[in-house]
């Protein structure tokens, strides 16, 4: 970190100058949301938006995913590298490859290089997940990819594809001859490119502006001042090396104990240092399931983050004060050419950011959060065949229309629009009416599921089920869950979440349980029914205000008698009369009872 001088920009202005990029990220962002074709884009927003500096460091994330966003400096080196001596404006890069700093496949990263003066001082880059990718199977996740071949995604490594502001018209003929709805890719990738246009024209207003002398100074302080937050950080944390496990869902007939995983933190408060030891977890494995050094770092420093004061900047200067460790090969941020790493950004990951942000609460009460609910379950399935209603035109999405249950944390109950760990509620919910416009679908419920929270002083956020049919065709669900074996874990006397479920619906309304990951033919008047998982409590139930249980009981997300049996809470009256009261005196005699028992089991 660089001391303080008479030279540093005006404190004023560099707050101006940061909140201008973060404005001009939010504009790459409507630009995608309101120009992308399918769902997965424009109704869900699986992307991320972000600039970097034209020498590779992260200086603008704004709202990105955390696991889109941590690796994009990596994916920018990676196009200097390829070509070098090469690049100019006009240009525009690809890059999906996950052995190249990428998340996985499935993603997309357009940037695109922005000079003034004739010095590239910026990157501008948008990350896309898109619907499909010329996988093997209809769907841009593929959880039991033998490696990359049987995967089949097509990968670009940096690869440029525009040239003078003019597309490579190679590259769109092989994107279209293997993607199986070349329109809608074709639309996604004009959005996302459009997207990073939008950028390099701002930031050239930019630079026109303020001129490159000052852009780099205020690179420079807000880099140093982002450390300076970052140190303050951590040193009020204490001394510590915490050790946390977790246990990611079997595969039936491939990992039927599923992967044991494991992140090691040490706290040097002296030193205001992180060192995330990520080495002590399994070998590459045969599906897809290993992670990239892009996605599980990610991961792990959002949980970091996640741990901290909620205003810290997420740039290059606050994570010099992060160091990791990795092994050489591994599942985890180290995985070797050909494993596949299609669903880098899911499974693993939602385990490792658990993982990573409950070990804090081993700090004691005040620090940490509690588990999330993880999966992408039926509501959150890549869905394909033919919609009759368009004459048969082939159809590949994935939807957003459930979401688990988030964490807890020391101040405040777990978020209902949470999705899963590595989004953190910055994802949307899919419209149900558009969905059932957009393919051959109906939902016929969409309800939270009562009693299924992690009780604790601060509550998790209950499940949500979902029940769809087709209307018409068949039609394939991709579900790459994970989450429907171990409960997601409450923390410091918090208790668990319930897991996830999956089931088929038939004809007659019988219910048959179905794997964690699937690919399953639903048949008209047939169904799918999916239990996403919940949230771990925070804390001691039994010191929850009983007013907010019965705000819980009120809304029908807790049951009177989980109320009594787990908060401790009496309840008088009725619900249904508008008379249903906490009874003061019962709840205190209750809540001695319950402690007393408790110490003495």
């Amino acid at each position: 970190m660089s001391d303080k001088t008479d030279t540093d920009l005006d404190p004023v202005l560099m707050t101006v100058m940061a909140n201008r990029l973060d404005g001009i990220v939010r504009e790459m962002t409507n630009t995608l949301l309101r120009a992308a074709r399918s769902a997965v884009i424009s109704s869900a927003r699986d992307f991320s938006c972000c600039i970097v500096t034209g020498d590779d460091e992260l200086l603008a994330p704004a709202e990105g995913l955390p696991v889109h966003i941590f690796g994009c400096h990596i994916q920018t080196a990676n196009m200097r590298k390829y070509h070098e001596g090469d690049i100019r404006r006009g240009d525009a890069y690809l890059d999906n490859d996950p052995y190249g700093g990428n998340t996985h496949p499935a993603d997309h990263t357009y940037m695109v290089p922005v000079f003034w003066e004739g010095e590239h001082l910026f990157t501008s880059v948008a990350k896309c997940h898109m619907a499909d990718i010329g996988n093997s199977i209809p769907s841009s996740y593929f959880v039991l990819a033998r490696d990359v071949y049987h995967e089949g995604a097509l990968v670009f490594p940096g690869v440029r594809i525009q040239r003078d502001f003019k597309n490579i018209e190679d590259i769109m003929r092989m994107c279209r001859a293997r993607i199986r709805v070349p329109d809608q890719w074709y639309g996604d990738y004009l959005a996302g490119l459009g997207s990073a246009r939008v950028a390099e024209r701002r930031l050239e207003e930019f630079c026109a502006k303020y001129g490159a002398a000052t852009i780099k100074k205020f690179t420079r302080d807000w880099f140093d001042y982002s450390e300076r937050r970052m140190i303050d950080n951590i040193r009020r944390l204490p001394k510590a090396n915490l050790v946390n496990k977790g246990q990611s869902d079997p595969l039936e007939g491939i990992l039927p104990e599923g992967l044991e995983l494991t992140v090691k933190i040490e706290i040097d408060p002296d030193e205001a240092m992180i060192h995330v030891d990520l080495s002590d977890n399994p070998p590459c494995v045969d599906v897809g399931l290993n992670t990239s050094l892009g996605s599980a770092t990610s991961a792990v420093v959002g949980a970091v983050f996640n741990a901290l004061d909620n205003d810290l900047p997420r740039n290059a200067g606050s994570f010099r004060r992060l160091r990791f460790t990795y092994a050489e090969e591994s599942v985890v941020a180290a995985p070797k050419f050909p494993h596949s790493c299609s669903v880098a950004t899911t499974n693993v990951c939602e385990r490792l950011v658990n993982i990573t942000q409950s070990a804090f609460a081993q700090l004691g009460d005040g620090h940490g959060l509690s588990e999330g609910g993880t999966g992408l379950g039926v509501g959150m399935a890549v869905i394909s065949g033919k919609d009759h209603r368009r004459n048969d035109a082939p159809f590949v999405n994935r939807m957003m229309l459930s979401t688990n249950g988030g964490p807890s944390s020391p101040v405040a109950d777990g978020w209902v629009n949470y999705a899963i760990p590595v989004i953190a509620g910055l994802m949307y919910r899919d419209s149900v009416e558009v969905d059932e416009l957009k393919h051959p679908l109906r939902v016929d419920s969409l309800e939270i599921v009562q009693d299924s929270a992690g009780a604790g002083r601060r509550r998790g956020a209950p499940a949500q089920q979902i029940e769809l049919t087709p209307t018409g065709n068949d039609v394939m669900a991709v579900i790459s869950c994970d989450g429907q074996h171990a409960q997601p874990r409450g923390v410091v006397g918090g208790l668990p979440g319930t897991s996830g479920s999956t089931w088929r619906v038939s004809g007659n309304g019988d219910l048959e349980k179905l794997n964690n990951v699937v690919q399953v033919v639903m048949k008209k008047g047939e169904g799918l029914r999916g239990r996403d998982s919940a949230g771990g409590g925070y804390g001691d139930p039994l010191d929850r205000e009983p007013e907010r249980v019965l705000k819980d009981v009120l809304e029908s997300w807790e049951s009177r008698s989980k109320a009594e049996d787990i908060y401790g809470v009496v309840l008088t009256g009725e619900i249904d009369d508008d008379s249903l009261d906490i009874d003061m005196a019962g709840t205190k005699k209750r809540r001695t009872k319950l402690r007393k028992e408790r110490a003495s089991a």
